[in-house]
């Protein structure tokens, strides 16, 4: 009979006497689910901006970049013509072995810097306007920018004009993307637009001759980053900017050459901030990496926190029941029922933690939306958040379990 009573004191030896001795040291018990609440919260939250920023970082821009420069070229002097410096310059990039196409272009996507305007679907100053992403290019720019032009047809070399520093108006052609069709004629199918007139500066008209797949937009924090048009124009300032794409391999050895080149051919203007499309990108994005690796450290740095605290409780926890281990391992508890209880014991702590945690997790990433207008967080996260947490816990207190399992029953026959 006594051995029949024994194995169901030893296997039922489980929640009730946990929750007590949580209840007798609850402080200790509180203060590791409060920090594994944090830990979620904070985990999870930072989790959901990585991947948010990861996609950002990756989102493809419409262009080759990785075969794309460019570079400026500052004319001085009373006798430097900008208009037949642009011309030469362009004839002969064109012409260098290994380039695939040049442009003159008044912006870089994803660069940071551009020229906006707004496009609306009719004429009048009640009317609202999409924000609209401007370069201002010529025939050449679909083939230099490795664009497709996917409706429509692409300007022909009689549709360029030349924009003078003061000049308001503009062409009465442009080709716009796909994003942006969409956004001007949100009811229609997105090569609708194609023929179709739309006003700029308020009243002045333009037709879509052609739509573009996607093209980015210079601001990659704009909300919409895929809205962009092309207007068939090249600016004839002392000033201008050139983008040069190379075959596959060969931007690298380009860039030199092209320097030299362009300085070489005229001594009345200056070739400064040549950069590639790549480098740019990393500009660019700069403060999301950075942003990425502070996360990441801060989660590594709060799990190992909590996993040691988890570890000192358990420990601790431990020392102050040697007897009481002993007791149960002389009335005939196995290691493995030992370990089971502490095990259990960071289990409910842990599902204490980790279920406050989801609420203050959805609390912080409210806020977080409406103040830093961040994405909401999906709800796949949370429930893995509290799976990882969990899982942490239970590696936590697994060393400390097994610690305690060693306890030999000889033990409960010491005095205090």
């Amino acid at each position: 009979m006594s051995n029949n009573a024994q194995i169901p004191r030893s296997t039922n030896w489980e929640i009730g006497p946990i929750l007590r001795a949580l209840l007798r040291n609850k402080v200790g018990a509180l203060l590791i689910a409060i920090q594994i609440a944090v830990t979620m919260t904070i985990i999870v939250n930072s989790v959901s901006i990585i991947v948010e920023r990861y996609h950002q970082v990756q989102r493809d821009s419409g262009i080759d970049e990785d075969n794309t420069f460019y570079l400026s070229s500052l004319g001085f002097g009373e006798s430097f013509n900008a208009k037949v410096t642009i011309e030469e310059d362009l004839a002969q990039l064109r012409k260098l072995p290994g380039v695939v196409d040049a442009i003159q272009i008044n912006a870089i996507p994803i660069s940071g810097g551009g020229w906006s305007m707004g496009l609306k679907t009719q004429a009048g100053a009640e009317f609202d306007a999409v924000g609209v992403a401007v370069y201002m290019v010529d025939d050449h720019g679909i083939n230099a920018l490795d664009l497709e032009v996917i409706a429509g047809e692409n300007f022909s070399h009689s549709d360029i004009t030349w924009r003078e520093a003061s000049q308001s108006s503009w062409p009465n052609k442009i080709i716009i993307t796909k994003a942006m069709a969409e956004a001007l004629f949100p009811e229609q199918a997105w090569a609708s637009p194609v023929g179709k007139t739309v006003f700029i500066n308020d009243v002045e008209p333009m037709v879509i001759s052609g739509i573009i797949d996607k093209l980015q937009a210079p601001w990659p924090n704009w909300d919409r980053l895929e809205n962009a048009m092309l207007s068939p124009e090249r600016q004839n300032y002392d000033s201008s900017r050139y983008l040069i794409r190379t075959e596959p391999g060969r931007r690298d050895e380009l860039m030199p050459i092209v320097e030299k080149f362009l300085a070489d051919s005229n001594k009345q203007r200056i070739i400064k901030g040549m950069r590639s499309l790549t480098e740019t990108r990393e500009r660019s994005y700069r403060g999301n990496h950075a942003l990425i690796k502070i996360l990441s450290t801060v989660m590594i740095i709060l799990t190992i926190v909590t996993g040691l605290g988890i570890v000192g409780l358990a420990s601790f926890n431990v020392n102050q029941r040697k007897k009481q281990i002993g007791t149960r391992r002389a009335l005939g508890a196995s290691q493995g029922a030992i370990v089971r209880y502490f095990m259990l014991e960071n289990f409910l702590i842990s599902s204490g933690g980790v279920l406050l945690g989801a609420g203050l997790t959805i609390g912080l990433n409210i806020v977080l939306v409406e103040v830093l207008s961040l994405q909401s967080m999906d709800w796949f996260y949370i429930p893995i958040g509290m799976a990882v947490l969990w899982l942490v816990g239970l590696i936590a207190v697994y060393g400390p379990a097994k610690k305690a399992a060693s306890i030999p029953p000889a033990l409960a026959t010491q005095t205090v």
